[in-house]
């Protein structure tokens, strides 16, 4: 069989087989991560620079505004970022404007604890859910304690050895929205644009475009959006893992979904190229 015949018949493989094909590239970096190398996008350097140049003993809030229908693109950029805050000696204020984000955050600080060996109202404070949105942040700004009378575990806020520093926002470095829908720009527009704090948000892919605008103008300092921004700063924090031979394996979600994501379009590509050739060789022959 020439190489013509070869790519001719390739082309009119059954499309079963193509898609046979794609599920099981699909499949295999999900089961076996390849761990391929993820480059960070400028506004994903730009936070996770932020946080890395803090002065140890800095505080930074994490809210976690997400619920599970966004989880596979927000919750592991908030592991991810817990995890470099407690590795670089900043303690993490966890906190939630949205109920339903309250026990992926729990989750998130459970997996530092089994990694890094982390204490809560130690190396690091989850304050929980508080109703009000917009009254909250404007709240924190005047008296964190205020506001959250105890943290999530029912511990009183004034007796947390973490916190006994901790005023309001002028204690903060940095306020990190973890969001799928416009929360970013109510922490944008409450605490940075009335109490000057430095806010950066972590986003879906789909909504990133809304938030752009706002970084133009200075309101963030940077942003984190989907999948891919989530295996970049989750990929990073994995190799500041392994420099300090840190032994206990941290969850990999995103950067197995990018790995399988890159391989089923590169598959879709090689099929593209080949049918191409294919349909360009047989009408050659005609």
């Amino acid at each position: 069989m020439s190489v013509r015949d070869f790519f001719i018949k390739l082309s009119k493989i059954d499309r079963k087989y193509i898609y046979l094909i794609i599920l099981i590239g699909l499949i295999i970096p999900l089961v076996f991560p390849p761990n391929f190398p993820q480059k960070m996008s400028p506004q994903v350097k730009r936070v996770f620079e932020f946080i890395d140049t803090l002065p140890k003993g800095s505080y930074v809030i994490l809210s976690a505004d997400y619920d599970p229908s966004v989880a596979p693109e927000v919750h592991p950029m908030y592991k991810a970022v817990v995890k470099h805050c407690i590795l670089r000696g900043i303690i993490p204020i966890g906190m939630t404007l949205g109920v339903q984000g309250a026990g992926l955050a729990v989750e998130a600080f459970t997996e530092a604890e089994r990694v890094l060996g982390a204490r809560r109202d130690t190396d690091y404070v989850f304050l929980g859910y508080q109703a009000g949105g917009a009254v909250v942040i404007l709240g924190l700004g005047e008296d964190i304690k205020g506001v959250y009378k105890t943290d999530y575990f029912g511990t009183k806020t004034t007796e947390i050895y973490a916190l006994k520093p901790v005023k309001n926002y002028k204690d903060i470095a940095l306020v990190i929205s973890f969001s799928g829908s416009s929360i970013p720009v109510t922490w944008a527009v409450y605490a940075y644009t009335k109490y000057g704090v430095k806010v950066a948000a972590a986003v879906t892919g789909v909504s990133a475009g809304d938030f752009y605008p706002y970084i133009q103008a200075g309101q963030f300092i940077g942003m984190l959006a989907g999948m891919k921004a989530a295996a970049e700063y989750e990929y990073a924090v994995n190799q500041i893992l392994k420099e300090r031979n840190i032994r206990e394996k941290p969850s990999t979600d995103a950067i197995r979904m990018m790995d399988a994501n890159s391989i089923g379009q590169l598959l879709i590509i090689l099929f593209i190229i080949i049918g191409n050739i294919g349909y360009f060789l047989s009408r050659r022959r005609k």
